[in-house]
């Protein structure tokens, strides 16, 4: 057992305990609302409120899966939280009923079906985390009053949500809780997810399975669920599509058979998956093909992974046995007047200076440091992890002695984040450890406690064995524990070098699977030159088995000696990164007078920007950074008119934001970020220049989310995007009348309409709105786009454009309106 997975769970019976433990196959019902709509579902309408008005029905369906042989029917619960239901009905109604459903078709399990909210969290939108927490909870006690078997949280696409109905089931239910993703064709979900840091992240945090449902057919999802494998110590599962959805006439059809289905899950349940079922356009005949599929197989058991690993939202950071990583240690309060300032008044843009200029260094972790103690440190360190998910895609680890700090840091962090840090302090061991189990954490260790630090290496791996000791007892992997023997001045005490070496070779072989840490830079306090020492320190220290520095990684001397050690164990195969990064290197001493660099003479190293405004408001968009926005267009404004700094500056810096997003080097956090730049920079053009004049006379464009469709995420993004782009939008919000769209667009003599849509069953209601916006507006161009849209379905319903994002959709508007 290992983390949270040792606490008691309420499981049915000793088949479903073999199942958690993946020692059986699990045979999950098939797709819910493409057949009730054989059943004549009614476009728009709530599929959750038949369990209420026609549970018949909803029966018929689950009986059918159970006849074609499903352990388990999910009920029809996908969209049943408070805020989709609004006044049509009561969560605790819906679920009590959709139980009642599904109990009615007598399968061996029902599990209660927790769909993603339909909203986008905070920062890139509207809904707190915790707000997201209650309407999941409110499900998950609705759900188990009403007598479920176990959770199936599904087609998450944000890992922050994921998590969020993950606690929400461990919180306030003891039954056993399986969380699927959604991903793109991309390998990532539209948020950046990977498959790595979903499987790592979740499988940490307590679910008792992880995986893939919806995305594709089941020959693409197959290489995203071969990458989850390695990072999940749960069973994964995959429930995918029957293929992507086509229309024909007004009817939805999926084109991948039972057969081709089956032949598809066959290889993946070779590759280890051992809980599969299928999603949309999936019938009770593939479930069968599945169900004769499995039958005289059994899983075999996967090899546990043995790696430190963290993850963000869309990376994952790990390091095997003998591997080293750098964590970067310069958003820290201590000793360094900017970034003290920039915590007292919240302007927190230095701080972002830092985060990128150390992951352009060479850092992998970042560490983040808020302890001030005239600030809010439990505010301030939340707000800075939400501002820094935005501009890096770096692991964070959250550095604080207060708990409730921490707590708070990690607890909505879409990641699996390290915790700096837990002590051999009792107090320390009972406040801290039991938050790393709880919220599946990696951990660093100090060797202190009561009695301080000791002065021997044997004093230090006593305290590291206390340590460990709680660790284990908590479930928390070794791989997952790195202990830091703590760098003293070698300026007090000469010993204080070769102890802190004895300890970390100590830990290393007397506690076999923890890793260590350092923060290097203590051991030259109060000595000159201080490079130097701490890049020799660090070099002995790497020889005495340091996993994971805690250095400055702008000061090049530092990350000489992490590249060349590299070289050295063997990590950096044949050289390549050595040889691409200092073929052309040499130890040429400047020339007199030569202005020394922060890289050379050990000085912080922030990321610089270019004196030219242009450029540097150019970019500040790219870094989405808006504070020093003002004064780049300032500058710009003295020269330039505004709408040179609109067309020549902003736009085309969002056009290579752009690029970047299509080519996979940017995420969506990152777009919202730039775009957040972009509109900091219009908003100073405004400011700075007479009315009209700022006017890049772009739009008005119409925006909405079709009728019977309340998902309204992927038109806040657009909305946004183009808003900062220069056109003027006009939102009309979600599940809007084909009637109001077209007055809207008549209003105004609209020349783009950009319509949304997420469901099929609203797919007819897009068409509607373009055959209206034909009679009464025929000069208006429409784009659509939503996460069952094609080309192919943009064509069937009248559109003139297809977008597949937002930066697609920006693209589209400045040809029409250029």
């Amino acid at each position: 057992m290992t983390r949270e997975k040792n606490r008691e769970r309420r499981v049915r019976d000793d088949r479903l305990a073999a199942v958690l433990r993946g020692e059986e196959f699990l045979l999950l019902d098939g797709a819910m609302g493409t057949q009730l709509q054989e059943r004549g579902l009614a476009a728009g309408e709530l599929p959750e409120l038949l369990c209420l008005t026609h549970p018949e029905t909803v029966t018929e369906v689950h009986a059918a899966y159970v006849t074609a042989g499903a352990d388990v029917v999910t009920t029809n619960t996908f969209g049943a939280n408070a805020a989709k239901l609004g006044d049509a009905a009561t969560v605790e109604d819906v679920f009590s009923a959709a139980v009642a459903c599904a109990r009615a078709a007598a399968p061996r399990y029902v599990a209660a079906d927790l769909g993603p909210t339909g909203q986008l969290l905070e920062p890139m939108g509207t809904l707190a985390f915790e707000d997201a927490y209650e309407l999941f909870a409110r499900q998950v006690r609705a759900a188990d009053a009403a007598g479920a078997d176990l959770f199936v949280i599904e087609t998450m696409a944000d890992l922050a949500e994921a998590k969020a109905a993950l606690l929400a089931v461990r919180e306030n239910s003891d039954l056993p809780a399986f969380v699927t993703m959604t991903f793109q064709e991309d390998g990532r979900t539209f948020l950046g997810t990977t498959p790595e840091a979903a499987a790592l992240t979740l499988s940490s945090l307590g679910a008792d399975a992880v995986g893939i449902n919806c995305s594709l057919g089941p020959a693409e999802v197959a290489p995203l669920v071969g990458r989850m494998l390695p990072w999940a110590d749960c069973p994964v599962m995959v429930q995918a599509n029957a293929g992507l959805p086509r229309v024909e006439g007004e009817v939805t059809v999926y084109d991948v058979g039972p057969e081709e289905y089956a032949a598809a899950v066959a290889g993946m349940l070779d590759a280890g998956v051992t809980v599969v079922g299928g999603c949309c356009g999936t019938t009770p005949g593939h479930i069968a093909a599945e169900r004769a599929l499995l039958a005289g197989r059994a899983p075999f058991g996967r090899r546990p992974r043995d790696s430190f690993a963290v993850a963000g939202p869309q990376r994952v950071v790990a390091l095997e046995a003998g591997q080293v990583g750098v964590i970067g240690e310069r958003i820290n309060p201590t000793g360094k007047r900017l970034m003290k300032e920039a915590l007292r008044t919240g302007n927190h843009d230095h701080v972002i200076a830092e985060a990128i200029a150390q992951e352009r260094a060479g850092a992998q972790i970042l560490d983040v440091n808020a302890g001030l103690p005239e600030i809010d440190e439990r505010a301030v360190m939340c707000r800075l992890v939400s501002e820094l998910l935005s501009v890096t895609t770096l692991p964070l680890q959250i550095d604080s002695s207060d708990p409730a700090v921490v707590e708070a840091a990690v607890r909505s962090y879409p990641g699996k984040p390290l915790i700096n840090s837990v002590n051999g302090k009792a107090e320390s061991l009972a406040a801290v450890v039991p938050l790393a189990a709880r919220y599946g954490c990696a951990l660093v260790g100090l060797t202190l406690d009561e009695d301080g630090i000791p002065d021997t290496a044997e004093g230090r791996l006593a305290v590291a064995r206390k340590i460990v000791a709680a660790t284990d007892a908590a479930g928390i992997p070794r791989h997952d524990v790195a202990i830091d023997c703590l760098a003293m001045a070698a300026s007090t005490d000469q010993t204080a070098p070769g102890t802190i070496l004895s300890a970390i070779r100590a830990v290393k072989e007397e506690l076999p699977g923890v890793r260590t840490v350092l923060g290097v830079s203590n051991i030259s306090f109060g000595l000159p030159f201080r490079p130097l020492l701490n890049a020799t320190f660090l070099a002995a220290a790497l020889g005495a088995g340091l996993d994971l520095a805690i250095i400055n990684p702008g000061v090049r001397r530092m990350m000489d000696v992490v590249d060349s050690w590299r070289v050295l164990s063997g990590e950096d195969e044949q050289a390549r990164f050595y040889v691409e990064h200092y073929a052309d290197r040499s130890d040429a001493v400047p020339a007199a007078g030569a202005p020394a660099t922060g890289e050379k003479n050990g000085a912080p190293a922030p990321a610089g920007l270019p004196d030219d405004p242009v450029e540097r408001a150019r970019a500040l968009v790219i870094d989405g950074r808006g504070g020093p926005m003002a004064d780049a267009m300032s500058e710009i404004l003295r020269e330039r008119d505004a709408l040179f700094a609109i067309n020549e500056v902003l736009v085309p810096a969002l056009d290579e934001v752009g690029r970047r997003f299509e080519a996979g080097s940017f995420f969506l956090p990152q777009l919202m970020a730039s775009a957040e730049a972009a509109k900091a920079g219009f908003e100073a053009i405004r400011a700075s220049v007479p009315a009209g004049e700022a006017s890049a006379g772009k739009g008005p464009i119409v925006v909405c989310t079709v009728r019977g469709d309340i998902h309204d995420i992927g038109k806040n993004i657009v909305r946004m995007l183009l808003e900062n782009y220069g056109f003027e939008v006009i939102d009309l919000g979600r599940d809007v009348d084909p009637e109001v769209v077209a007055r809207a667009v008549e209003e105004r003599h609209v020349r783009l309409a950009g319509l949304s849509a997420l469901m099929t069953t609203t797919v007819p209601a897009m068409a509607e709105t373009i055959e209206l916006l034909r009679k009464r507006a025929p000069w208006c161009k429409v784009v659509v786009g939503g996460a069952v849209l094609t080309p192919e379905y943009a064509q069937m319903v009248g559109a003139d454009y297809y977008a597949k994002d937002a930066t697609e959709t920006a693209r589209i508007a400045s040809e029409l309106f250029s």
